[in-house]
Parts: structure tokens; C-alpha cells; sequence
């Protein structure tokens, strides 16, 4: 194989590499809900499709995901360690967008999924948070508009939900009052940009 052969060769597996690297990294503004649509159209396209097929509203989708994974594709929860060196796995199977759990995520696959569908895709994700939320509604009667304790329920699960189980965490709680602001600031933003 020629230098140059070879050189073209390495150049096109390291660009691969990189772009696969971009198509998981995070909005560069995840402050602003215009810009994202703009740099991202389609995780706009996908989480107004969940919003028509499952109801939940699009700016509670971003904050929930936006608390979850800050919209990195790939995210994933640490690595535990015992004494400190020796890794013992991830602290929970969560994978992708939406932090969706393997038992969770088979579950969704189950009942309202494709076979083919994937963690680490922007539109599996988003109707996958639908699906969960409209869960949320049938079980908890959670309205599909109340950002807080949606993410509760979404965090703690169905049954923990129900048991109170987040009234032990504060730190939850705190980050629950986020994901309401944060959904309301974003469907201000749509609005204001002529977008909702």
C-alpha cells in the first residue's frame, strides 16, 4: 500500500471517529432553547413527534433530559471504585439521553418501541420520555405539564414515586425544582422565538 493510500486511510478512521464523537456531544448552548433548535433541528423534529404521539410537552422533554444526560448521546453514569483504584462497574445501568435503566428500556422496547431502538439515539430517547411520562400520568396522575414531579416520578420510578421515596433526598428535590424552572424558561424561549 503507497504512503499516500495509507495516509488517506488513517485520516478517513480518525475523521469517523471524531464525527461519531460529535453526534453524542451536547448543544453548545443548552441555556438558550432557540439556538438549540437551530444547531440541533432534528432533537426538535424528534421531541415534537413525542409530543403528538404521547402528549408530553416538548419544553418538559428538554429539561428532563437536560437533567438527565445535558444532552450528550453516549452519557453514562461513573465507574464505582473499592479503595479507590480497583473499578467495580458503572453505578447503574443507565445509558444515553434519556438515563433510560436496561429492565426500563426493555420494558419500553416491550410496549411501544422498535427492536431497533436505541438509547443513544436522539428519537428513540425522546419517545421513550413520552412513553415513561404518559406512564407517569395513567399511574401517579401526574399531569404531563408539571415538570417537577414528573422528573420525581421519572427518577425515583413509578412505585417510589408513589411511596414518597424522594422526600428522603433533598438533593432531589432541589433538582426537581430545576427541571421546572428550567422547562418553563424553555417554553418561554420557544415562544419568544416564534417556535411553540
Amino acid at each position: 500500500m503507497s504512503r499516500l493510500a495509507l495516509a488517506l486511510l488513517v485520516v478517513a478512521v480518525l475523521a469517523g471517529c471524531g464525527s461519531r464523537q460529535a453526534s453524542f456531544s451536547a448543544p453548545r448552548n443548552l441555556e438558550n432553547a432557540c439556538l438549540m433548535e437551530r444547531e440541533r433541528p432534528q432533537y426538535f423534529a424528534a421531541m415534537r413527534a413525542t409530543e403528538r404521539r404521547w402528549g408530553t410537552p416538548l419544553p418538559v422533554q428538554m429539561a428532563i433530559i437536560h437533567a438527565e444526560s445535558r444532552f450528550i448521546g453516549d452519557a453514562r453514569t461513573p465507574v464505582r471504585y473499592t479503595l479507590g483504584v480497583i473499578p467495580m462497574g458503572r453505578q447503574s445501568s443507565a445509558l444515553g439521553y434519556s438515563q433510560a435503566l436496561d429492565g426500563t428500556w426493555d420494558e419500553y422496547v416491550r410496549e411501544a418501541g422498535s427492536r431497533r431502538a436505541s438509547r443513544t439515539n436522539i428519537q428513540d430517547a425522546t419517545d421513550f420520555v413520552g412513553w415513561y411520562t404518559n406512564k407517569t400520568r395513567e399511574r401517579n396522575g401526574i399531569p404531563l405539564t408539571d415538570a417537577r414531579n414528573q422528573y420525581l416520578a421519572y427518577h425515583e420510578g413509578h412505585t417510589g414515586f408513589a411511596r414518597g421515596s424522594f422526600n428522603a433526598k433533598p438533593w432531589l428535590i432541589s433538582v426537581a425544582d430545576r427541571v421546572a424552572s428550567r422547562a418553563q424558561m424553555y417554553d418561554q424561549q420557544l415562544r419568544a422565538c416564534g417556535r411553540r
